[in-house]
């Protein structure tokens, strides 16, 4: 029998700037509003090389967010740094763990329905300006590529949201240790999965 969605589960990471907003109960909020639910969750300031093996759990995680890079720099008219897509990665991690260890950041684990897609369609697209409205990006946030580009920095957009089912399996046990995370039933529940919904009136 195949597993059902309802216990697929994602990670969300608050970064710095989520939390120095103090956004963090608005963002809990709109995972909790649709069904899903917190399974694992603290508060911790990364290391640079825990950051740096995040983004390494996926070996060609690197490569792709170079030759992304490197599209986006020639679409824009402007020369790439570099053209070999794994030293334009680096340099993206290099501003994304600067980014991480500037202060605490949230760590999530969520649980429920397609929890992977579900998440990464409420927190919205990576680069804020592009983000559709009533996502958590494109409402509270008004960074940009070009102002990261400009500033040298990584955008700041709130949120990390696993990026696939085998991602998220890898970077919960990044992040949690197996008994940090609790299997538990919410009442809600009865409405969201139950077949019958039997017992809702005495």
């Amino acid at each position: 029998m195949p597993k059902h969605p309802k216990t697929d589960r994602t990670l969300v990471i608050i970064k710095p700037d989520g939390v120095q907003r103090s956004l963090i109960g608005e963002i809990l909020g709109r995972f909790e509003k649709v069904g899903l639910k917190i399974v694992g969750m603290k508060m911790a300031v990364p290391t640079p090389s825990h950051v740096e093996k995040h983004y390494n759990l996926d070996p060609n995680w690197k490569r792709l967010v170079g030759e992304k890079a490197i599209q986006s720099y020639i679409k824009k008219g402007v020369k790439p740094p570099s053209d070999d897509p794994l030293k334009v990665g680096a340099q993206v991690i290099e501003r994304l763990k600067k980014y991480f260890v500037s202060g605490p950041v949230v760590v999530i684990a969520i649980e429920g329905a397609h929890a992977v897609p579900m998440v990464r369609k409420i927190v919205g697209g990576t680069e804020p300006l592009s983000s559709d409205v009533g996502t958590i990006r494109g409402d509270f946030v008004l960074d940009s590529y070009v102002m990261a580009d400009t500033d040298n920095r990584a955008i700041r957009n709130l949120i990390h949201a696993s990026g696939s089912e085998t991602d998220a399996e890898k970077e919960l046990k990044h992040w949690f240790k197996k008994d940090e995370l609790i299997s538990y039933k919410l009442i809600s529940e009865q409405i969201l999965y139950d077949v019958n919904m039997d017992g809702l009136l005495e």
